[in-house]
């Protein structure tokens, strides 16, 4: 089977833009570890340093929309606000 974007090439609503697949989580990690650390000896170094990767993606990467938190802690948070509103009510 053939998967299509959801996304129309070019928009037909003025100001709207498909979103830049391209600038993702993925295309950070290939640039900042595949292609920078290269060339690779073995397919362990590579799983090594992408959980390394992965981890500081989640825990400890600061994000400035969340308030300049990791990831996983603004996820903590908002399980806990949860938590909390679910006693009260």
């Amino acid at each position: 089977t053939v998967m299509t974007m959801p996304w129309p090439r070019r928009s037909t609503i003025p100001g709207l833009t498909r979103p830049h697949w391209g600038h993702g989580p993925l295309h950070m990690f290939k640039a900042e570890v595949i292609h920078r650390r290269g060339p690779w000896r073995s397919f362990e170094a590579v799983e090594y340093a992408t959980l390394a990767w992965v981890d500081w993606f989640n825990n400890r990467r600061l994000l400035e929309p969340i308030g300049n938190i990791p990831p996983a802690e603004a996820e903590a948070n908002f399980y806990a606000a949860l938590e909390t509103e679910a006693m009260a009510a």
